[in-house]
């Protein structure tokens, strides 16, 4: 009989509440979210301890999971504050918190007694021997650091005797798994306590000491170098190797990323997970995957180190401007006798056709031919930040969308050079 494959944890990320529903319409078993304290998203828009409860029922009651991050390095004023916080998270129960430093964890284990554990990657784990102190400290899962290729995660599977978990898609940094001293020395927003301003993605130009005013010309064009500036990761043609690996969660990047990119990065790892799963050997990326892993916001791709050493290629050099080919138009929340309601986030107006996303692929194209607000009323345009408008659906649309739950997201090409 043949052993059942491994089928590893999608975990998806999610800023705020919005998100959250988003990613897990979309595919995702699991999410990961942040406090309004001790994460390292700061400029998220986060969770009060209140809407992290509510958000924990609303997971659980897809039979999902949800993980905290409370993964800063603390520094003494954070320790005073957080045996409150931890004890206000046990009691909300997510799945698990996540976390780097180890008075954090100590802490957590003290206050949050009974809570899972997961060792964040910032805590820069890259050895068996390491992830297996972990283990012997009370983690239930490691985070690997994104250093390591796709032969060392598994060999650590194997040999530490403890969940482990990669991140498979999203923005990576210069710095060691993310810790990064930058941002504090530059403009003295600190990235260890989730502040980070991207320093990393700035231009660049080196200047010998006696001959100021001439700058080594790092790249050859008149915009200047950019040295620190990582191409974003992609693992999804190593779906299989990772698999057998037996990896158990696979992390996509980004609580600061816009709902649009949550759902279709989750339903196109989604489905390649599923494949992976089934056809092992005969696993192939889509080329439909390929084309729409590129329609969301990046700064083209690398395997990192996955395969070996990255070189060159894992840096963009020409600029630091993500790659667009859509917009995040609006979020369906409802259909409603005949109508999707919608709340904007981009403007669109009659004459429009908008992409509808699929949970499960594919999109259905709405052409726009009428709105209407609250009160019933025509008007011109889905002009104002989340405006809430209602788009009319054609008798084939509504029996299209009857098989779907909202929330589903709306994209439009971009207009224009991006």
């Amino acid at each position: 009989m043949e052993t059942a494959i491994h089928k590893p944890e999608l975990l998806a990320p999610a800023g705020d509440s919005e998100k959250l529903r988003v990613a897990l319409a979309y595919g995702a078993d699991a999410v990961y979210i942040g406090g309004q304290d001790f994460s390292l998203r700061a400029r998220a828009g986060n969770f009060s301890i209140e809407e992290v409860a509510r958000a924990v029922n609303y997971t659980h009651a897809l039979g999902k999971k949800l993980y905290v991050a409370v993964n800063v390095f603390a520094h003494n004023s954070d320790i005073e504050r957080l045996p409150a916080y931890l004890k206000l998270l046990k009691e909300a129960a997510p799945d698990g918190l996540i976390v780097s430093d180890l008075g954090v964890f100590t802490l957590a284990q003290q206050y949050a007694a009974g809570l899972p554990l997961h060792i964040s990657t910032q805590a820069n784990t890259v050895n068996w021997q390491s992830a297996a102190m972990w283990k012997n400290l009370g983690a239930e899962r490691v985070i690997l650091g994104r250093e390591l290729t796709l032969t060392e995660a598994a060999q650590i599977s194997a040999l530490a005797g403890i969940d482990t978990e990669i991140f498979i898609h999203g923005a990576m940094c210069m710095a060691y798994s993310g810790r990064c001293l930058l941002s504090n020395y530059l403009v003295f927003r600190d990235a260890n306590r989730g502040d980070c301003a991207q320093p990393c993605r700035w231009r660049y130009a080196l200047q010998e000491e006696k001959r100021p005013g001439e700058f080594w010309p790092i790249e050859e064009d008149e915009r200047g170098g950019y040295i620190l500036n990582s191409r974003d990761l992609c693992l999804i043609e190593v779906l299989p190797q990772i698999i057998a690996g037996n990896i158990a969660a696979l992390k996509i990047e980004g609580r600061n990323k816009s709902a649009y990119y949550i759902a279709n990065i989750t339903r196109i790892y989604r489905a390649a997970i599923e494949d992976a799963v089934t056809k092992k050997e005969n696993y192939t990326v889509k080329r439909e995957w390929q084309q729409e892993i590129a329609k969301v916001s990046h700064r083209e791709y690398t395997m990192g180190f996955a395969l070996g050493s990255p070189g060159v290629q894992s840096m963009r050099y020409e600029s630091s401007d993500p790659v667009r080919g859509y917009d995040f138009v609006a979020l369906a929340l409802a259909i409603e006798q005949g109508y999707l309601l919608l709340r904007q986030h981009n403007h669109f107006a009659p004459g429009d056709t908008l992409e509808l996303l699929l949970p499960q692929g594919g999109e259905i194209d709405l052409k726009v031919n009428e709105l209407f607000d609250s009160a019933g009323e025509s008007i011109a345009a889905a002009a104002h930040p989340a405006m809430m408008v209602y788009l009319p659906l054609t008798a084939q649309q509504q029996q299209a969308l009857s098989y779907y739950k909202p929330p589903l997201v709306l994209r439009r090409a971009v207009r224009g050079p991006n």
